[in-house]
Protein backbone atom coordinates (compact mmCIF):
# COMPACT_ATOMS: atom_id res chain seq x y z
CA UNK A 1 0.00 0.00 0.00
CA UNK A 2 1.77 3.31 -1.15
CA UNK A 3 0.67 6.13 0.70
CA UNK A 4 -1.26 4.12 3.44
CA UNK A 5 -1.00 6.15 6.20
CA UNK A 6 -3.94 8.59 4.85
CA UNK A 7 -7.63 8.28 4.56
CA UNK A 8 -8.11 6.05 1.48
CA UNK A 9 -4.93 4.38 2.26
CA UNK A 10 -5.82 3.48 5.83
CA UNK A 11 -9.35 2.33 4.69
CA UNK A 12 -8.25 0.19 1.80
CA UNK A 13 -5.37 -0.70 4.06
CA UNK A 14 -7.41 -2.03 6.71
CA UNK A 15 -10.21 -3.57 4.77
CA UNK A 16 -7.72 -5.85 2.69
CA UNK A 17 -6.35 -6.95 6.21
CA UNK A 18 -9.72 -7.89 7.79
CA UNK A 19 -10.30 -9.83 4.43
CA UNK A 20 -7.39 -11.85 4.50
CA UNK A 21 -4.28 -10.12 2.91
CA UNK A 22 -1.33 -9.68 4.18
CA UNK A 23 -0.78 -5.94 3.97
CA UNK A 24 2.79 -3.64 3.83
CA UNK A 25 1.63 0.03 4.23
CA UNK A 26 3.93 2.40 3.29
CA UNK A 27 4.36 6.54 4.60
CA UNK A 28 7.00 8.92 5.53
CA UNK A 29 6.43 8.84 9.23
CA UNK A 30 4.61 6.69 11.30
CA UNK A 31 2.70 9.23 13.17
CA UNK A 32 -0.41 8.65 11.37
CA UNK A 33 -0.23 4.61 11.18
CA UNK A 34 -3.11 4.13 13.69
CA UNK A 35 -3.03 1.31 16.33
CA UNK A 36 -6.56 -0.13 14.35
CA UNK A 37 -3.92 -0.62 11.58
CA UNK A 38 -1.77 -2.30 13.35
CA UNK A 39 -4.34 -4.63 15.15
CA UNK A 40 -5.26 -5.82 12.08
CA UNK A 41 -1.97 -6.67 11.01
CA UNK A 42 -0.85 -4.41 8.78
CA UNK A 43 2.77 -3.75 8.74
CA UNK A 44 4.15 -0.40 8.79
CA UNK A 45 7.18 0.42 6.31
CA UNK A 46 9.05 3.91 6.23
CA UNK A 47 9.38 4.71 2.46
CA UNK A 48 9.21 7.54 0.67
CA UNK A 49 6.52 7.04 -2.19
CA UNK A 50 8.70 9.04 -4.62
CA UNK A 51 12.15 8.24 -3.89
CA UNK A 52 13.54 5.54 -6.50
CA UNK A 53 15.53 3.96 -3.97
CA UNK A 54 12.82 3.56 -1.23
CA UNK A 55 10.38 2.07 -3.75
CA UNK A 56 13.51 -0.55 -4.77
CA UNK A 57 13.44 -1.80 -1.29
CA UNK A 58 9.85 -1.69 -1.06
CA UNK A 59 8.73 -3.74 -4.38
CA UNK A 60 12.10 -5.78 -4.60
CA UNK A 61 10.72 -9.20 -3.34
CA UNK A 62 7.17 -8.43 -5.24
CA UNK A 63 3.40 -8.12 -4.61
CA UNK A 64 0.80 -9.88 -5.46
CA UNK A 65 -1.06 -6.68 -5.48
CA UNK A 66 0.18 -3.09 -5.02
CA UNK A 67 -2.24 -0.41 -4.43
CA UNK A 68 -1.10 3.71 -5.16
CA UNK A 69 -2.54 5.71 -2.97
CA UNK A 70 -0.30 8.74 -3.91
CA UNK A 71 0.68 8.81 -7.33
CA UNK A 72 0.03 12.11 -9.37
CA UNK A 73 1.89 12.05 -12.51
CA UNK A 74 3.26 10.74 -15.54
CA UNK A 75 6.63 10.56 -13.73
CA UNK A 76 4.57 8.75 -10.71
CA UNK A 77 3.44 5.92 -12.51
CA UNK A 78 6.84 5.12 -14.83
CA UNK A 79 8.51 4.87 -11.27
CA UNK A 80 6.12 1.61 -11.06
CA UNK A 81 7.62 0.25 -14.57
CA UNK A 82 10.39 -1.51 -13.63
CA UNK A 83 8.65 -3.91 -11.22
CA UNK A 84 6.12 -4.95 -13.26
CA UNK A 85 7.33 -8.05 -14.06
CA UNK A 86 7.16 -8.49 -10.20
CA UNK A 87 3.67 -6.77 -9.23
CA UNK A 88 0.37 -9.26 -9.81
CA UNK A 89 -1.62 -6.30 -10.24
CA UNK A 90 -1.99 -2.47 -9.20
CA UNK A 91 -4.77 -0.31 -8.12
CA UNK A 92 -4.42 3.38 -8.77
CA UNK A 93 -6.08 6.12 -6.76
CA UNK A 94 -6.91 8.55 -9.91
CA UNK A 95 -9.79 11.04 -9.58
CA UNK A 96 -13.35 12.39 -11.16
CA UNK A 97 -11.10 15.36 -11.42
CA UNK A 98 -10.00 14.00 -14.96
CA UNK A 99 -13.29 14.40 -16.31
CA UNK A 100 -14.22 17.61 -19.09
CA UNK A 101 -17.43 18.58 -20.54
CA UNK A 102 -18.16 19.34 -23.88
CA UNK A 103 -16.55 23.25 -23.57
CA UNK A 104 -13.45 21.27 -22.31
CA UNK A 105 -14.42 22.27 -18.53
CA UNK A 106 -13.81 20.15 -15.36
CA UNK A 107 -14.02 19.58 -11.15
CA UNK A 108 -11.57 22.82 -10.84
CA UNK A 109 -12.04 24.94 -13.73
CA UNK A 110 -13.06 28.39 -12.80
CA UNK A 111 -16.32 27.73 -14.55
CA UNK A 112 -18.15 24.18 -13.47
CA UNK A 113 -18.92 21.81 -16.11
CA UNK A 114 -22.00 20.61 -17.34
CA UNK A 115 -22.76 16.98 -17.92
CA UNK A 116 -26.34 16.25 -19.21
CA UNK A 117 -26.02 12.67 -17.21
CA UNK A 118 -24.37 11.28 -14.68
CA UNK A 119 -20.53 10.78 -15.92
CA UNK A 120 -19.49 7.48 -17.53
CA UNK A 121 -16.28 5.92 -17.75
CA UNK A 122 -16.00 6.94 -21.49
CA UNK A 123 -16.56 10.21 -21.00
CA UNK A 124 -13.68 12.68 -22.35
CA UNK A 125 -10.84 13.91 -20.07
CA UNK A 126 -8.48 16.81 -19.77
CA UNK A 127 -5.34 16.42 -21.81
CA UNK A 128 -2.31 14.85 -20.59
CA UNK A 129 0.13 17.72 -18.84
CA UNK A 130 2.88 17.89 -16.46
CA UNK A 131 2.37 21.52 -15.16
CA UNK A 132 1.96 21.67 -11.44
CA UNK A 133 -0.33 18.98 -10.19
CA UNK A 134 -1.08 20.80 -7.33
CA UNK A 135 -3.02 23.45 -9.39
CA UNK A 136 -6.87 23.74 -10.57
CA UNK A 137 -5.45 23.05 -14.13
CA UNK A 138 -2.53 20.65 -13.26
CA UNK A 139 -4.13 17.78 -10.86
CA UNK A 140 -6.47 16.31 -13.45
CA UNK A 141 -4.24 17.06 -16.36
CA UNK A 142 -1.28 14.91 -14.45
CA UNK A 143 -3.65 12.51 -12.78
CA UNK A 144 -4.41 11.62 -16.57
CA UNK A 145 -1.13 11.22 -17.64
CA UNK A 146 -0.32 8.85 -15.13
CA UNK A 147 -3.16 7.02 -16.14
CA UNK A 148 -2.22 6.69 -19.29
CA UNK A 149 1.50 5.45 -18.73
CA UNK A 150 0.21 2.84 -16.61
CA UNK A 151 -2.39 1.85 -18.96
CA UNK A 152 -0.01 1.38 -21.90
CA UNK A 153 2.05 -0.80 -19.93
CA UNK A 154 1.83 -4.75 -19.68
CA UNK A 155 0.29 -4.40 -15.82
CA UNK A 156 -2.94 -5.36 -15.14
CA UNK A 157 -4.47 -1.97 -13.35
CA UNK A 158 -7.67 -0.57 -12.47
CA UNK A 159 -7.95 2.99 -12.84
CA UNK A 160 -9.93 4.34 -9.98
CA UNK A 161 -11.41 7.66 -9.90
CA UNK A 162 -14.06 8.97 -6.80
CA UNK A 163 -15.41 11.91 -6.48
CA UNK A 164 -15.33 13.69 -2.93
CA UNK A 165 -13.86 11.84 -0.72
CA UNK A 166 -15.28 11.23 3.22
CA UNK A 167 -14.78 9.51 6.24
CA UNK A 168 -11.92 9.26 8.52
CA UNK A 169 -8.42 10.85 8.71
CA UNK A 170 -9.61 13.30 5.59
CA UNK A 171 -7.34 16.40 5.41
CA UNK A 172 -10.61 18.19 4.05
CA UNK A 173 -13.45 17.32 6.09
CA UNK A 174 -16.47 18.87 4.48
CA UNK A 175 -18.82 17.47 6.54
CA UNK A 176 -17.25 19.97 9.43
CA UNK A 177 -18.90 22.84 7.77
CA UNK A 178 -22.23 21.32 9.07
CA UNK A 179 -20.90 19.59 12.06
CA UNK A 180 -19.16 22.78 13.06
CA UNK A 181 -22.43 24.88 13.37
CA UNK A 182 -24.17 22.49 15.15
CA UNK A 183 -21.28 22.28 17.82
CA UNK A 184 -21.77 26.51 17.63
CA UNK A 185 -25.44 25.98 18.53
CA UNK A 186 -26.00 27.78 15.13
CA UNK A 187 -30.03 27.59 15.15
CA UNK A 188 -30.25 29.08 11.74
CA UNK A 189 -28.94 27.64 8.59
CA UNK A 190 -28.58 29.54 5.08
CA UNK A 191 -28.74 27.56 1.93
CA UNK A 192 -27.77 29.02 -1.20
CA UNK A 193 -30.11 27.82 -4.60
CA UNK A 194 -32.00 25.82 -1.48
CA UNK A 195 -29.27 23.14 -0.89
CA UNK A 196 -30.21 21.77 -3.87
CA UNK A 197 -26.18 21.57 -5.25
CA UNK A 198 -25.34 18.07 -5.42
CA UNK A 199 -21.06 17.03 -5.95
CA UNK A 200 -21.02 13.21 -5.83
CA UNK A 201 -19.34 11.88 -2.42
CA UNK A 202 -17.53 8.98 -2.16
CA UNK A 203 -17.10 7.03 1.11
CA UNK A 204 -13.33 5.89 1.46
CA UNK A 205 -14.96 2.74 3.07
CA UNK A 206 -16.69 2.48 -0.54
CA UNK A 207 -13.88 3.03 -2.35
CA UNK A 208 -12.10 1.06 0.28
CA UNK A 209 -14.06 -1.43 -1.09
CA UNK A 210 -13.75 -1.35 -4.55
CA UNK A 211 -10.06 -1.65 -3.85
CA UNK A 212 -10.51 -4.75 -2.37
CA UNK A 213 -12.83 -6.17 -5.20
CA UNK A 214 -10.14 -5.15 -7.76
CA UNK A 215 -7.24 -7.00 -6.00
CA UNK A 216 -9.53 -10.23 -5.76
CA UNK A 217 -10.31 -9.91 -9.59
CA UNK A 218 -7.24 -8.25 -11.08
CA UNK A 219 -7.78 -6.78 -14.66
CA UNK A 220 -7.32 -3.54 -16.57
CA UNK A 221 -10.14 -1.32 -16.43
CA UNK A 222 -11.19 1.97 -15.76
CA UNK A 223 -13.92 2.72 -12.81
CA UNK A 224 -15.80 5.50 -11.07
CA UNK A 225 -16.19 5.14 -7.60
CA UNK A 226 -18.86 6.97 -5.69
CA UNK A 227 -21.65 6.06 -3.15
CA UNK A 228 -24.65 4.44 -4.34
CA UNK A 229 -27.00 7.68 -3.79
CA UNK A 230 -25.66 11.18 -4.49
CA UNK A 231 -27.35 13.50 -1.46
CA UNK A 232 -27.10 16.95 -2.13
CA UNK A 233 -26.30 20.14 0.65
CA UNK A 234 -29.89 20.20 2.04
CA UNK A 235 -29.85 16.50 2.36
CA UNK A 236 -26.74 16.32 3.40
CA UNK A 237 -27.25 19.16 6.42
CA UNK A 238 -30.28 17.11 7.98
CA UNK A 239 -28.29 13.97 7.59
CA UNK A 240 -25.82 15.50 9.76
CA UNK A 241 -28.24 17.27 12.04
CA UNK A 242 -30.56 14.22 12.57
CA UNK A 243 -26.75 11.99 13.65
CA UNK A 244 -25.93 14.95 15.93
CA UNK A 245 -29.87 15.06 17.28
CA UNK A 246 -29.87 18.97 16.40
CA UNK A 247 -32.55 21.14 15.00
CA UNK A 248 -32.16 24.40 12.75
CA UNK A 249 -34.46 26.49 11.12
CA UNK A 250 -33.68 26.04 7.07
CA UNK A 251 -33.23 29.32 4.72
CA UNK A 252 -33.95 29.06 1.34
CA UNK A 253 -31.70 31.53 -0.54
CA UNK A 254 -32.85 31.99 -3.90
CA UNK A 255 -30.34 31.23 -7.21
CA UNK A 256 -28.50 34.34 -6.93
CA UNK A 257 -28.28 34.39 -3.17
CA UNK A 258 -27.34 38.18 -1.12
CA UNK A 259 -23.40 38.59 -0.38
CA UNK A 260 -22.62 34.92 -1.51
CA UNK A 261 -24.39 33.77 1.56
CA UNK A 262 -25.42 30.28 2.38
CA UNK A 263 -22.32 28.55 0.33
CA UNK A 264 -21.67 24.87 1.62
CA UNK A 265 -19.12 22.23 -0.27
CA UNK A 266 -21.48 20.85 -2.02
CA UNK A 267 -23.22 24.02 -3.53
CA UNK A 268 -22.30 22.72 -7.52
CA UNK A 269 -24.93 23.21 -10.04
CA UNK A 270 -25.20 21.72 -12.54
CA UNK A 271 -24.73 19.07 -10.56
CA UNK A 272 -21.71 16.37 -10.96
CA UNK A 273 -22.76 13.08 -10.92
CA UNK A 274 -20.76 9.99 -11.27
CA UNK A 275 -22.23 6.56 -13.13
CA UNK A 276 -21.28 3.61 -10.89
CA UNK A 277 -22.86 0.95 -13.31
CA UNK A 278 -19.40 0.00 -14.64
CA UNK A 279 -18.46 -1.52 -11.40
CA UNK A 280 -21.85 -2.43 -10.45
CA UNK A 281 -21.81 -4.84 -13.52
CA UNK A 282 -18.55 -6.55 -12.36
CA UNK A 283 -20.33 -7.23 -8.90
CA UNK A 284 -19.06 -4.79 -7.06
CA UNK A 285 -21.57 -4.67 -4.12
CA UNK A 286 -20.73 -0.71 -1.94
CA UNK A 287 -20.15 -1.12 1.87
CA UNK A 288 -23.59 1.86 2.28
CA UNK A 289 -25.17 4.82 1.07
CA UNK A 290 -24.15 8.04 2.09
CA UNK A 291 -25.90 8.16 5.42
CA UNK A 292 -24.56 4.74 6.03
CA UNK A 293 -21.04 5.36 5.40
CA UNK A 294 -20.96 9.03 6.70
CA UNK A 295 -21.73 8.48 10.50
CA UNK A 296 -17.93 7.23 11.88
CA UNK A 297 -16.55 10.32 10.20
CA UNK A 298 -18.78 12.62 12.02
CA UNK A 299 -18.05 11.43 15.68
CA UNK A 300 -14.34 11.10 14.34
CA UNK A 301 -15.14 15.39 14.20
CA UNK A 302 -17.09 15.40 17.00
CA UNK A 303 -14.78 14.01 19.13
CA UNK A 304 -11.41 15.82 18.14
CA UNK A 305 -13.75 19.03 18.69
CA UNK A 306 -14.75 18.04 22.26
CA UNK A 307 -11.31 17.32 23.09
CA UNK A 308 -9.56 20.24 22.03
CA UNK A 309 -8.44 18.16 18.86
CA UNK A 310 -4.57 17.21 19.95
CA UNK A 311 -4.00 15.46 16.89
CA UNK A 312 -4.91 18.68 15.06
CA UNK A 313 -7.65 17.11 13.11
CA UNK A 314 -9.88 20.17 12.16
CA UNK A 315 -9.23 22.67 9.61
CA UNK A 316 -7.44 25.75 11.35
CA UNK A 317 -9.23 28.74 11.99
CA UNK A 318 -7.75 30.36 9.10
CA UNK A 319 -8.03 27.44 6.88
CA UNK A 320 -8.84 29.91 3.62
CA UNK A 321 -11.12 26.44 2.37
CA UNK A 322 -13.27 26.79 5.41
CA UNK A 323 -13.16 30.43 6.64
CA UNK A 324 -15.86 31.97 4.26
CA UNK A 325 -18.62 29.03 5.30
CA UNK A 326 -18.39 30.56 9.05
CA UNK A 327 -19.00 34.18 8.49
CA UNK A 328 -21.46 34.05 11.27
CA UNK A 329 -21.65 38.18 11.88
CA UNK A 330 -22.46 38.40 8.18
CA UNK A 331 -25.44 36.09 8.40
CA UNK A 332 -26.82 37.41 11.58
CA UNK A 333 -26.51 40.96 10.08
CA UNK A 334 -28.72 39.75 7.25
CA UNK A 335 -31.00 38.12 9.12
CA UNK A 336 -31.50 40.98 11.44
CA UNK A 337 -32.13 42.72 8.21
CA UNK A 338 -34.65 40.58 6.82
CA UNK A 339 -37.03 39.96 10.21
CA UNK A 340 -37.61 44.07 9.72
CA UNK A 341 -39.37 43.24 6.37
CA UNK A 342 -42.83 42.92 5.55
CA UNK A 343 -42.47 39.57 4.43
CA UNK A 344 -40.71 37.19 6.49
CA UNK A 345 -37.84 34.84 4.87
CA UNK A 346 -38.62 31.31 4.01
CA UNK A 347 -38.34 28.96 6.79
CA UNK A 348 -38.76 25.24 7.06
Amino acid sequence: MLGGSGQVGSAAALRLACSGWDVTSSGRTASRFTRELRDAGVRFAQSDRYAAEDLEDLLHDGADVVVDCVGYTADHARMLLPFQQSMGSLVFISSKAVYVDDRGRHSNSAEPPEFAAPVTEAQPTMTPSDIDYNSPAGYGANKVAAEHVLLDSQLAVSVLRPSRIHGIGGTRPREWVFVKRVLDGRRQLLLARGGCGTNHPTAAVNLAALVQFCAAQPGTRILNSADPDAPDGLAISRIVAAHLRHTWNEVFLGTTPPDDLGDHPWNTLPPFVLDTSAAQRLGFVPVGSYADTVRPGLDWLVAAARSGDPARVLPAPDDPYFGSFFDYEREDAWLDGRSQEPSPSTLR
